[in-house]
């Protein structure tokens, strides 16, 4: 393999532990949904998932065996991912917020041989399936075999499958093996400090954010302090109550908790140390107000894809300052490139990468695998980005978001950030609706800021002042909360839905 294998000190990927972690050592601690909590060392993580691994083999499961995971986040969740992967089994992660008829789907399409989740979720599943409920006797008696060694793996052999969202059409299964995210876990630098740092995760354990996080602190040796998921009030009381310095989220979680001012006043924070926005685009207007919150604490804005990994972006090579809003310098690790109509460019282009991360294949695709592939090995991630003289990336938008209007190109997200400058809006979310004369034209869903009393005309004329013309969003339709989708960003397809279907635009 390439790309510094010297650096990765495990074979299995479930057995990713940091190595000098002391057995009594937090490694985790399940706030859980309803006041109660469970705490598990680094001792009890290594035994359980062991046990795990066993307690699958000894039901006959074999090497390259698929196991679909359905639950919220819990800690079992936690030991039961790692175990299927010691054991040489494959874990699958399923959205739960996704419809039965397309849990099924990826049931199927991954060939799963058993399901185990809790209790809520499992019925999601089809009954053709063997489930395991992690509150039953029988995930009792998985948990009580003796702990196994990690079964040693090949660097390709596949670790995990991560179905994409299915945005368009049906979810498809991105396949990583053992060596992808080992590579990636090996790339993410640790903050100074002692071990037991604090990481809050309350994003899905289905998606890359959360799982990645929580792959990279037990690796370092920190803590992962778990919710169910996410609420703005269990996320700022968990974050006092326990002392977090870390936290990861995507930038929809963070501005939400935003709104939370008196719950805010009266939580101490002041233990955060870094505060991680991925998944999504940020503003500078939700930097300054976190900044604002944590006045100590580095703030940074994570990119990563399920197909190519958390790792893209690091901190510029000469200490010159990121800006706020960028993804970073290219991560010395990591090769990336512009591409615009075909040719790669040093300004705005869709981002294409290669690196140590990369997915194997989409499972039973091969011409979606040859679409998302170049021939020379680079990830087709169709994110635009802008590159400015430094060398610092900022997302611009997806390459299959943007519409035109009136032959303009828009990006949603270059709208969105615009938008959001205006101190009376807290959150925005562009559309685009068909126009018979222009393509499209460009509509606005718009959360206003505490206590501001802005109308529709007031959104026009700030958009019209600050961006060209064509920008400009034709309606506005204001909201006390925007919807959020299974990973927590925001939810533009329940959005669409939104639209009144007699209404003109102008």
């Amino acid at each position: 393999m390439t790309m510094g294998d010297a650096a990765i000190l495990w074979d299995n990927q479930g057995a990713a532990l940091a190595l000098d972690a002391p057995s009594d050592g937090l490694a985790l601690i399940d706030a859980g949904g309803d006041g109660t909590e469970r705490r598990y060392t680094y001792g009890d993580v290594r035994r359980l998932s062991g046990a795990i691994a066993a307690g699958l083999l000894a039901r006959g499961l074999k090497r390259g065996d698929r196991v679909a995971i359905l639950s919220a986040n819990r800690a079992e969740y936690l030991l039961t991912f790692l175990g299927t992967m010691q054991a040489g089994l494959v874990s699958v992660p399923v959205n739960w917020k996704l419809p039965a008829e397309t849990v099924g789907y990826i049931v199927g399409d991954c060939d799963a041989r058993l399901v185990i989740g809790d209790a809520t979720r499992l019925p999601l599943a089809p009954d053709s399936v063997p489930k395991i409920d992690f509150d039953s006797p029988v995930f009792t008696a998985l948990m009580g075999h003796a702990a196994m060694a990690p079964v040693p793996m090949r660097p390709e052999e596949p670790a995990l499958f991560l179905y994409t969202s299915g945005s368009t059409g049906k979810p498809k299964g991105v396949v990583l093996s053992h060596y992808s995210h080992l590579w990636a876990i090996s790339r993410r630098a640790r903050r100074p400090g002692s071990m037991g740092t604090r990481a809050l995760i309350a994003a899905p354990l289905y998606h890359m954010n959360g799982l990645a996080m929580c792959q990279t602190t037990f690796s370092h040796g920190d803590t992962v302090v778990l919710l169910p998921q996410f609420t703005t009030k269990g996320y700022i009381e968990t974050a006092a109550k326990y002392r977090v310095a870390f936290l990861t989220s995507v930038p929809t979680m963070i501005a939400m908790m935003l709104r939370e001012k008196e719950l805010l006043a009266r939580s101490d924070l002041s233990a955060v140390e870094a505060v991680r926005m991925g998944s999504a685009p940020i503003t500078q207007g939700l930097v300054d107000q976190v900044r604002a919150l944590f006045p100590k604490a580095q703030i940074s804005n994570g990119y990563g894809t399920t197909e190519a990994g958390p790792v893209v972006f690091g901190p510029h090579p000469d200490g010159v300052p990121q800006p706020d809003v960028s993804t970073g310098y290219a991560h010395p690790d990591v090769k990336l490139r512009l591409v615009r109509d075909g040719k790669v460019v040093d300004d705005e282009g869709a981002l294409e990468m290669a690196c140590g991360a990369l997915m194997t294949r989409y499972h039973n695709l091969p011409e979606a695998t040859a679409k998302a592939m170049t021939p020379d090995g680079y990830y087709r991630t169709s994110d635009v980005f802008r590159r400015d003289a430094n060398g610092f990336f900022f997302f611009v938008g997806r390459a299959d978001d943007m519409f035109v209007c009136g032959g303009e190109n828009i990006y949603p997200g270059e709208v969105e950030k615009m938008l959001e400058r205006h101190p009376g809006i807290h959150q925005a979310a562009v559309l685009p609706v068909p126009d018979e004369l222009k393509g499209h034209k460009p509509i606005a869903f718009v959360v206003r800021a505490s206590g501001a009393s802005l109308d529709e005309q007031a959104v026009k004329s700030f958009a019209l002042a600050n961006a060209p013309a064509y920008q400009h969003p034709r309606r506005v339709f204001f909201l006390d909360e925007l919807p959020l989708a299974g990973t927590n960003k925001i939810d533009k397809r329940a959005l669409a839905r939104r639209i009144p279907e007699q209404e003109a635009i102008p």
